[in-house]
């Protein structure tokens, strides 16, 4: 099928919207870690009840030692990292400010894939950076008093929403390394099925390490009591729920599926349209304005994600 790839990336940034707002709900119901480690300890039993009915086996089959090396690094990047800059930046600004920083996640994949992969960088990608970053400067600068340029959102919620871009892009480019070593180890004779299952598979070992990843953080900082408390919360477990279907079930393994059929920056640019997505559901939502300066913003982030590819 034609442009399969592009197709599934527009797929997944629907899939992101729709878990942005229900994260959005969910982080402030029942917290950020009790949602990261619920949705990615459901994702498994979702996860292996698929890849039981399909390849017979409910666990990543055919995984080598490298393959789970490069899926667990990519799972701390993406999902213990990451997720957890992007949850908290729900808290701090929203998800429509939070899913504006995502637009930087093709910025470090361009940078992971130089330091990583020996990818060469243009004088085209380091003019898309620069429109990136103006455009997301549009966004959260205002002026001043006395003339000067300031913040319009809290530094601390800044800080996370860049975080939450390093680890997607890092992560995307780690998952990429990984898929590409599982997909070559593949034997011939393999279940026929194994082959669209590939995806599914890699985001099960991503799953099960970012769910240890949480579980080990609220151990050690001793919130697992708040876990047990968001379980008999049944309004948060339903938006976990829906955070983890279109989240790490499907989302994750849509977007790794969409690097298998198209390239990575293409995958990342139209998988990066959340931003723009989310706009009006949140508006209406969350009864919020919409700034021309802030739509002129995302605008002008994604036309440098588009240059960059």
């Amino acid at each position: 099928m034609n442009h399969l790839g592009e197709i599934l990336s527009l797929i997944v940034a629907v899939f992101w919207t729709i878990t942005a707002i229900c994260a959005d709900k969910a982080s402030h119901r029942i917290g950020t870690m009790s949602v990261n480690s619920l949705r990615l300890t459901i994702a498994l039993v979702f996860l292996a009840i698929l890849l039981w009915l399909t390849i017979g086996h409910p666990y990543p089959v055919y995984a080598d030692g490298k393959v789970w090396f490069w899926l667990a690094l990519s799972a701390l990047v993406g999902y213990v990292f990451g997720d957890w800059c992007l949850f908290n930046s729900y808290l701090v600004i929203g998800a429509r400010f939070g899913q504006l920083f995502m637009t930087l996640s093709p910025l470090f994949a361009a940078l992971a894939g130089w330091i990583i992969l020996g990818e060469r960088l243009s004088a085209k990608a380091w003019l898309a950076m620069a429109v990136t970053l103006s455009g997301i400067a549009i966004s959260i600068l205002v002026r001043g008093d006395g003339g000067h340029v300031k913040l319009s959102l809290p530094l601390k919620g800044v800080l996370l929403g860049i975080g939450a871009g390093l680890g997607q892009g890092v992560g995307l480019v780690l998952s990429k390394v990984g898929m590409s070593h599982y997909a070559a180890i593949v034997p011939a004779d393999a279940p026929e099925a194994m082959d669209s299952m590939l995806p599914f598979a890699s985001t099960m070992i991503r799953a099960l390490f970012g769910s240890a990843g949480f579980l080990t953080l609220m151990a050690v900082r001793k919130e697992l009591p708040a876990l047990k408390a968001a379980t008999r919360d049944k309004k948060g477990l339903m938006y976990a729920l829906v955070v983890t279907l279109f989240g790490p079930v499907l989302g994750v393994s849509f977007s790794l599926m969409a690097v298998r059929y198209t390239d990575a920056g293409i995958a990342s640019t139209l998988m990066a349209l959340s931003p723009v997505l989310i706009l009006v559901p949140y508006a209406i939502l969350y009864k919020q304005k919409i700034k021309l300066k802030e739509v002129i913003g995302v605008l002008v982030s994604m036309a440098g994600v588009a240059m960059f590819f």
